[in-house]
């Protein structure tokens, strides 16, 4: 499967509020219309009094009110897969409130900001107590009460101190007084000297400020998630106005576990790539590239003297922590090592057995010879080496040197220093850096069936990995369960079929740390669409017990009476998609009974009994009411129109159970001119002068020029050769014992129009003449336009 992105774009914090008040968290998901389950200890929360819940597009909140202490704890937000978990924290009323006395002045170091400067004194800063050790959050709020006002200063709380634990969070607080502020303050974060937390917002770090318009203070926060041991240090808050300049200093300390990280990032090496996925990683180690030249990297352990005092089931452990990939060749040729006790004629210091070399670092092998002036040659796995820019061979007095700079796997070989006849050996040992976890596993939260992929990324392709199962290793062995998959940096785990024994924590490990995340495996949730129903038959009859559920792929058993039904020629087990039916035919009193449906991986079943009657019950077949169905929208069909002296056919289909009766009828109307719009049942405007009467000609001839044919789904009313006696409106009519149903249909006929009558001729003149005419009786469809002279 493709990465599991994370389904919140926004994910809710921690919180501390004041009992008695409302505490608000908000999600936004990637997308709008997903479904979002708030859970508390592993409960869904339903709205309530208590609990209100809102969805708005991508935007859900979930509001607890009036908080007590009860409420305090763990909460969760599931979408899909994804589920983030945050905290409450409620505190006492007089404890969220605290004074907002004016805070100290700084000192002058600490405005500035110059190196060397000593935090300011617990008293000085209106120290608050820290987080107690092992909490996931905290939020440093609030000055101790009474402590001296600051008339120089801008802050009336300033951030303090504070612990977290490795995976936690924390919120440093810091309120600026805005009573005498033309314009808002402008507020920096720094970590040290000169990191500003402005351009590392994202993933980890979050800042958030707002204006308390009855106090008139201005809150600004710093908001750290995931706490690192990286993170740990000194930070600064600087908030300056037109005028005036105000800092303070404060110490963040990370609990836990993670020495590799620590050390790493106190040597300089980035915690993290540079993708730009990890927008927001405080890589603070990276700006530390220009370090004090005396200090030396701690002492490594040699891989060579571990090897050779481990036992050789240790061999996998040691090979896997320190990144060797020819587990084989290295055992052979530590095997081959030998220190040559022989006194040599040549050498008066010989190489060491074996060597070691970081990737990327530079490795020197010295001899001393017993002839200042003798030539050496050094061979590379019995290669003679030629100086180049990576290799360098110095000679001073009796020494003689092999500098291998910025070595590379490829320099892992056997080096020979050969004088004359005699040489000396040993093997170096390239050693990769460790391999580093630069996006963690995410929680998931599948049902039972479902498909399941971990991914995880590493700073190297192809790095050795492990993965583990509530701490016990994952071997690949068990294809028939786990499948893994590498694609260059990314490492994937999948469990194409989820089970409940599924459930627990996963841990993807490489040498330089380690991701973990949780899967959360729940029953699936079947719903059932139509159950069996009670039954009774009579003797000879046929009895079908049919139940519909939600899942198509779901199978299940039939039982009689508690035990497995046996299908044979006389009971019959059909599941077809999502229906599941028992038929038995030629029912007998040994079938009366209760008979079940049980679906597999589902703790339910549907009951239902059979009642055997000797006296047979009729059956009486459902009914439907009539319809005509023509695509006409609104049921008002169009004009019909034929040319006169061609074939008028008008097919309808019809439905309805029984089959109904159709009858056509033709209205019959009044005045000269031929019927123009439907019936009167047809809602029309009136104000033309023809009356239509109430009177219908019944059409039900079956030969002859005008005649009706009629099936079961169809009635079809025909006209061979039109005439403009034919033109008019037309009812066709449908009914049986429960309902009727009726259309008009108007037809009109284009034909050649009469001739007018005879024209009257008055007011004749020398040059001019009135003429008169009366229209024809019938105008062959069309209205007259004028006349020609």
């Amino acid at each position: 499967m493709h990465r599991k992105f994370s389904a919140f774009s926004k994910k809710p914090r921690s919180v501390e509020v004041a009992a008695g008040s409302s505490a608000v968290f908000e999600a936004e998901t990637e997308r709008a219309g997903v479904k979002v389950r708030w859970q508390r200890g592993g409960s869904d929360i339903s709205a309530s009094n208590k609990y209100g819940l809102a969805t708005e597009g991508t935007r859900h909140t979930l509001t607890v009110r009036e908080v007590g202490p009860a409420d305090q704890g763990s909460y969760a937000v599931i979408a899909g897969s994804s589920k983030v978990k945050f905290d409450l924290k409620v505190i006492e009323a007089e404890k969220a409130e605290p004074m907002l006395a004016p805070a100290p002045a700084p000192a002058p170091a600490e405005a500035t900001g110059a190196p060397g400067e000593a935090p300011a004194p617990a008293a000085e800063l209106g120290e608050s107590a820290p987080s107690p050790k092992g909490s996931s959050s905290a939020a440093l709020n609030g000055p101790t009460p009474g402590a001296p006002d600051d008339p120089i200063g801008l802050f009336v709380m300033r951030p303090q101190d504070g612990e977290v634990t490795v995976g936690g969070s924390i919120t440093f607080s810091a309120r600026v007084a805005g009573a005498s502020l033309l314009k808002p303050p402008v507020v920096k974060w720094f970590k040290g000297k000169w990191v500003d937390l402005s351009s590392k917002v994202g993933q980890h770090l979050q800042l958030h400020d707002s204006y308390d318009r009855a106090s008139k203070v201005y809150l600004f926060e710093l908001h750290i998630t995931d706490a690192q041991p990286a993170f740990a240090g000194s930070y600064r808050c600087e908030v300056s106005t037109k005028d005036k300049f105000d800092c303070s200093n404060f110490n963040l300390t990370v609990h836990g576990e993670g020495s590799l990280v620590s050390v790493l990032a106190s040597l300089g090496v980035p915690l993290h790539s540079d993708s730009h996925e990890d927008t927001g990683i405080l890589d603070f180690s990276s700006l530390l590239k220009k370090r004090d030249s005396k200090l030396e990297a701690p002492a490594e352990e040699d891989v060579w003297e571990i090897l050779r005092q481990a036992p050789p089931s240790e061999y996998e452990r040691i090979a896997f922590q320190y990144g060797v990939t020819d587990l084989r060749g290295m055992l052979k040729r530590l095997k081959g090592m030998r220190r040559d006790e022989k006194k040599s004629t040549a050498f008066q210091k010989k190489l060491e057995p074996a060597y070691q070399v970081s990737k990327g670092h530079k490795i020197r092998l010295t001899v001393e010879l017993a002839d200042h002036d003798a030539e050496v040659k050094w061979l590379k796995n019995g290669q003679e080496i030629q100086m180049s820019g990576r290799y360098i061979f110095e000679s001073i007095g009796a020494k003689r040197t092999l500098t291998i700079s910025q070595c590379s796997l490829a320099d892992d070989a056997a080096y020979q220093c050969m004088v004359g006849g005699e040489k000396c050996s040993t093997e170096l040992f390239v050693k990769e850096p460790p391999v580093l976890i630069t996006r963690p596993l995410e929680d998931q939260l599948v049902m039972v069936g479902q498909r399941v992929e971990f991914e995880c990324e590493v700073s190297e392709e192809g790095a050795q990995v492990k993965w583990l199962k509530d701490g016990v290793e994952l071997t690949r062995e068990e294809t028939f369960k786990y499948r893994f998959k590498k694609d260059g940096r990314r490492h994937h785990l999948i469990i194409n079929e989820a089970t409940l024994e599924d459930a627990g924590h996963y841990t993807l490990r490489t040498s330089g740390g380690q991701a973990l995340a949780e899967l959360i495996v729940q029953e699936k949730k079947l719903e059932v669409y139509q159950s069996i129903a009670d039954l009774t038959v009579g003797a000879k009859d046929q009895a079908v017990f049919k139940c519909e559920v939600s899942d198509e792929n779901v199978r299940g058993v039939w039982l009689k009476n508690g035990k497995e039904l046996v299908p044979d020629s006389r009971i019959k087990v059909s599941h077809i998609g999502r229906v599941h039916k028992l038929t038995i035919d030629d029912v007998t009193p040994a079938d009366e009974a209760d008979y079940s449906f049980v679906p597999e991986g589902f703790a339910c079943n549907l009951s239902a009994k059979l009642h055997f009657m000797e006296v047979k019950i009729d059956f009486v077949p459902r009914q439907e009411p009539p319809k005509i169905h023509l695509d006409c929208p609104g049921r008002v069909p169009d004009t019909i129109v034929v040319v006169a002296g061609n074939k008028l056919r008008l097919d309808v289909p019809i439905s309805g159970d029984p089959a109904p009766t159709v009858i056509w009828q033709k209205a019959i109307t009044q005045g000269n001119k031929a019927p123009a719009r439907p019936a009167p049942d047809v809602p029309e405007d009136t104000g033309d002068s023809d009356e239509w009467v109430f009177d219908k000609k019944l059409l039900c001839e079956t030969e002859g020029r005008v005649r009706v044919e009629t099936t079961k789904d169809r009635s079809i009313f025909t006209v061979e050769g039109a005439e403009k006696e034919d033109e008019g409106v037309y009812t066709v009519t449908v009914k049986n014992p429960v309902g009727e149903d009726q259309v008009n249909l108007t037809v009109k006929v284009i034909d050649v129009p009469d001739a007018p009558a005879a024209p009257k001729i008055s007011n004749v003149g020398e040059d001019s003449c009135t003429v008169q005419w009366e229209p024809p009786a019938y105008d062959g469809g069309q209205p007259v336009l004028g006349a020609e002279s």
